[in-house]
C-alpha cells in the first residue's frame, strides 16, 4: 500500500526534524483489513473486544421509537447501566435522559457516528433508526436515505470495528407473491414499500458481510409490535396500538385496516427477550443470520373482540386507509418460525388474552376501565 507508506515516511521525517529531543515514539500508519471503506485508524485510536470485558458496551440508534428505550432498560439489567448508551436525533424525555447513557447521534454522519464507537468502546451495536411503512411511503426520498444509506454507514463502522451486530427486519420484507400463510424464512420477497425493499435490502447486506468480511450480523423479522408505554409510529399494524389508548381515553376506536385483515403480532416484551436470547446465542447456534419470530396471529375484529371484555362499552367502526390496507394485504398472515424455536430455543410468553389483559394493567386505571372490571 505506497500510499500509506508514504504518509508513515513522512510523518517520522517530521518528527525526526523536531528539535524538542522528547523521545517521541512513532505509531505507524495502519488500515482496518476488515473494513470495506479501509479507513485508515489513528494513533489515538484504541478498542476492546467482547472477550477482553465482562460484559458489551452497547450502543442503541434510534432509540427513541417503539423499541429503543425498552431495550436499553432490559440490557441494563442484565449489562449495568453505563454500558448501555442510547442515542437519537431527537431530545429525550427526562425519564429516559436521566435513566442512563444518552447521547445525540445521526446516522448520516459517518464520521461521528464512528467517533461514537471508538470514543465509547462499543462492542454491540443495535441499529434501530428507520422510518416505518406509512411514512416511508410519503417520504421516499427520506426513508432511502435513513433506511439504506444510514445502513451502509453502520455495516462499514460494524465491519471495521468488529462489532456484533443487530439490525431488525419485518413482516414488510416481504410481497404480494410471497406465500402468506405460513411465510417461511426462505422464500421470495418482493415487497412494495419503501420500508420493505430497505429491510431486504438490509438483510441481504449484512448476510453478504458476515460471508465477505466476518461480521456478526444477526436480524430478526420481527412482526407486528404492541407495546403499552410508546405511541404509534406510523407503521401499519399500530392499529393494535391505538386501540388500548383509544378504549381507555374516549370509548371510542376507528380501525384503518379492515375487521379481517390477519397479521402476526407480538407483544414487546416478547420482541425484546427474543432480540437479546438471539444476540447472546453462539454464533455456531446460527444456521441462518435472519430468522422469523412469532407469537400470535389475530384480526382487528378478533382483538376488538378481546378488547371489548374489559370495556364492553368500546365502539368499534372501520374506515379503511386504502395505502395501508394494500400494505396489510401484502404481508404475511402467519410467521414459520421454527428455524428460531430450534436453533436457539426462542418461545413465546404472550397469546392474545395475556396481551390484552397486559396492556389494560399498564394502561388504565383510568374510571372507565375500573368500572368494566
Amino acid at each position: 500500500m505506497p500510499i500509506v507508506k508514504n504518509v508513515s515516511r513522512a510523518v517520522s521525517q517530521l518528527l525526526q526534524s523536531s528539535g524538542c529531543g522528547c523521545g517521541i515514539s512513532i505509531v505507524p500508519v495502519r488500515c482496518i483489513g476488515v473494513s470495506p471503506r479501509q479507513v485508515a485508524s489513528d494513533a489515538s485510536f484504541h478498542s476492546v473486544s467482547f472477550s477482553e470485558s465482562d460484559h458489551p458496551r452497547v450502543l442503541i440508534t434510534g432509540g427513541l421509537g417503539q423499541l429503543g428505550v425498552g431495550l436499553a432498560k432490559l440490557l441494563r439489567k442484565h449489562f449495568g447501566k453505563n454500558n448501555v448508551i442510547l442515542s437519537d436525533i431527537r431530545k429525550p424525555a427526562d425519564s429516559v435522559f436521566y435513566s442512563g447513557p444518552f447521547i445525540y447521534a445521526d446516522i448520516l454522519d459517518y464520521k461521528n457516528l464512528r467517533e461514537i464507537v471508538v470514543n465509547n468502546r462499543i462492542t454491540w451495536l443495535f441499529h434501530y433508526s428507520a422510518l416505518l411503512s406509512a411514512v416511508g411511503e410519503a417520504n421516499v426520498p427520506l426513508a432511502r436515505a435513513v433506511n439504506i444509506t444510514g445502513l451502509h454507514n453502520v455495516l462499514d463502522i460494524a465491519a471495521e470495528h468488529n462489532l456484533r451486530l443487530f439490525v431488525p427486519s419485518t413482516i414488510g420484507a416481504f410481497g404480494p407473491t410471497s406465500p402468506r400463510d405460513p411465510t417461511p424464512d426462505l422464500c421470495i420477497q418482493r415487497p412494495r414499500t419503501i420500508y420493505g425493499v430497505s429491510k431486504v435490502h438490509a438483510e441481504l447486506m449484512g448476510e453478504y458481510y458476515h460471508y465477505r468480511y466476518g461480521l456478526d450480523f444477526r436480524c430478526l423479522r420481527y412482526p407486528g409490535i404492541i407495546s403499552a408505554d410508546s405511541q404509534p409510529g406510523g407503521g401499519t399494524t399500530d392499529y393494535a396500538v391505538q386501540i388500548f389508548h383509544d378504549a381507555i381515553k374516549t370509548g371510542k376506536f376507528q380501525c384503518n385496516l379492515k375487521p379481517d385483515t390477519r397479521l402476526p403480532m407480538m407483544y414487546i416484551d416478547d420482541c425484546l427477550k427474543a432480540t437479546l436470547e438471539v444476540m447472546e446465542a453462539p454464533a455456531e447456534a446460527l444456521s441462518m443470520r435472519t430468522y422469523n419470530i412469532s407469537a400470535m396471529s389475530f384480526t382487528p375484529e378478533e382483538l376488538a373482540q378481546e378488547v371489548q371484555k374489559h370495556v364492553p362499552e368500546l365502539q368499534v367502526t372501520y374506515n379503511v386507509d386504502e395505502v395501508r390496507q394494500a400494505i396489510a394485504d401484502s404481508w404475511p398472515m402467519n410467521f414459520d418460525d421454527r428455524n428460531a424455536r430450534r436453533d436457539w430455543g426462542w418461545k413465546h410468553d404472550y397469546d392474545l388474552p395475556e396481551l390484552v389483559t397486559t396492556m389494560f394493567s399498564f394502561l388504565g386505571s383510568d374510571s372507565r376501565i375500573a368500572q368494566a372490571n
